[in-house]
This record gives structure tokens, sequence and C-alpha cells, in this order.
């Protein structure tokens, strides 16, 4: 094929894990998912995940790394998975040294949010920034963040966490006790929720099952005011984060990807002009708001590309 290695990216999710071999950003072969609601424990479920990297290894050879996206707090430097939100028993998990361990290839470990932002700088539409923000917006809001030509990590690999900043400081109490934070207000749920309280305040009966993003947006498209009305808040909403995003780190642009952001001009056109709105100068001259390249397999290009680069081969072509 070429003299670039291969790599296998891993994006665990809070029901599947998913692993492809990538190379050059595309993903060339997918092992099929792993349920992890079907494993009691995370030994269990890291010693499947093995056997599956070893199964992809089988089939390609000159696979050199291996990369996964965590949802949840991870230290990068130890791969230590501190905890997840969604899957029992994650806390405190070497998961680095554990892979390392089982399957002889070097292992990077990070937020599945900073592995998005990282395929984007890399591979996609955020290729040669240097200061780039990219939200990823799905059942919650995550982020990762370039400045300076560099992943911002902070003190304790925590750095990115868009999703918790607050829009309201009276606003709701999230899960960390912080209020008013972002993704308590546009997540899926959350924009479900709102929908069907504007249809139901308007004589229409709508469960929020009714009212996904998805439904929203075939609504919106054609012609709904409520539908319009509730993907105009959702951009006002969301241009509060990103505008404090600019004034705080002057990026050259902002990358927004998840399931939410294939709401298209929905989101983007309001989006563009609530933001502009609050910028000045040399915050919003030639700040571009991008829509991501890549969409489901962002974090197993992503975590695959970290992985490369950790283990010392030089970025890719």
């Amino acid at each position: 094929m070429s003299d670039t290695p291969l790599a296998i990216g891993i994006d665990f999710g809070g029901t599947s894990v998913k692993a492809g071999v990538v190379f050059r950003g595309n993903i060339i072969d997918h092992a099929p998912p792993i349920s992890t609601q079907d494993f009691d424990s995370p030994d269990a479920l890291i010693e499947a995940i093995a056997r599956v990297v070893e199964d992809l290894c089988a089939r390609h050879t000159g696979v050199a790394a291996l990369g996964v996206g965590m949802p949840g707090f991870v230290d990068f430097e130890k791969g230590v998975v501190y905890n997840l939100t969604n899957v029992r028993g994650w806390e405190m998990i070497p998961l680095k040294v554990r892979l390392e361990a089982l399957t002889k290839l070097p292992v990077v470990v990070d937020n599945d949010a900073n592995c998005m932002a990282y395929a984007e700088w890399k591979r996609g539409v955020g290729r040669g920034y240097r200061h780039l923000v990219c939200l990823t917006l799905g059942t919650g809001v995550g982020g990762g963040i370039i400045a300076n030509g560099q992943m911002v990590r902070g003190a304790r690999h925590g750095a990115g966490e868009v999703g918790q900043t607050s829009i309201d400081f009276r606003g709701r109490r999230g899960h960390y006790g912080n209020l008013g934070a972002l993704e308590d207000y546009i997540g899926n749920n959350e924009i479900a929720a709102a929908a069907s309280e504007a249809y139901h305040a308007a004589g229409i009966h709508k469960s929020a099952a009714d009212c996904s993003p998805v439904a929203l947006a075939t609504a919106a498209h054609g012609g709904d005011p409520i539908a319009l009305a509730i993907w105009d808040d959702v951009a006002e909403k969301l241009a509060c984060t990103v505008m404090n995003c600019c004034w705080l780190l002057n990026p050259e642009a902002v990358v927004i990807g998840g399931g939410v952001a294939r709401a298209g001009d929905l989101i983007f056109g309001p989006l563009t002009s609530h933001l502009y709105a609050q910028l000045s100068g040399p915050f919003k001259d030639h700040l571009m708001i991008l829509p991501a390249r890549f969409g489901n397999e962002a974090g197993m290009i992503g975590a695959a590309a970290m992985a490369l680069e950790a283990a010392g081969f030089p970025p890719e072509p």
C-alpha cells in the first residue's frame, strides 16, 4: 500500500465499542461492534477489545499503534480512565497498560471529543489551522481545543469540556453541580423535551420521542414554525458558548460536528448570525464556522492518528 503505517482506532460508546483499521484518515476495515452491556466487568470487556484488535492485526500487516477514545475523564499521559458516565464499574482503570500488555502495541487513550478534534485538525476541515475549537453535539456536548498548533489538555487533562460551561449562571443545575451548562439545554434529549413543550403550548400534542433532532429538522425544512423556532433557540444557546470560546481563545475556526450538527443550515445560519453579533474586530474577522468532515467515525480516525504520532511516526502526509 505504502510506507505509511496502519493504526487501529477504537470508539468506546455507552452502548457499543467500535474498532477499525485506519490508513491516512480512512477506515479501511471495520470489526463487528462489541456491546458494552454484555460484560459484567471492565476486565472482561478489555479482553474482548484485545481479541478484536488481534483479529484486525491478523487481517492487516503493518498495524503499528492503537488509539482509544473514551466518553469520560481520561489521564492522557498515564492512559488511566477515571470514570465513565454511562458504563458501570469504569473507575480508575489503567486502560493503556492493560491493552499494551494484551495487544503488544503502543496505546494512546484519550477523551472521545479530543479524538474527534484531533481527526478534524489533522485530516479534516481543521487541517492547516493552528488555533481551533471543535465541538461535537449529540446526547451531550463535547469539545477539544487546539492553540498555537498544540492540543490543549490542561493541568489534569480535562481541558475542552465546553459542554459544561455555563450559558446561564442561574440556570439548571447540572450533573456536577454547575449551573446552566450548555449540554443541559441542547443535548438531544433536552432539545426533544423543549420541542414537545412548545408543541403542547400551541395545542399540538407531540411526545419527546416524536421530536428528535432528525424529526425537527424534517419539520423545519417543511416550514414548521415551531421547529424553526426550536432550531433558532438551539443556535442562540450554542452561540453563547462559542462566543465565550472566541473571546477567550481567539480561534481561526470553530468546527462543529455530531448528530445535531447534521441539521445543516438550520443551525449554522442562525448560529453565525447570533455569534457575529456578539464579537468585534479581531475576534470575528476571518473567523470560520465549519461543519465537521467526519461523522460517527471521527473518534476512531482521531484516536488512530494520535496513537501513531505518540508512537513516534511522523504526521501523515
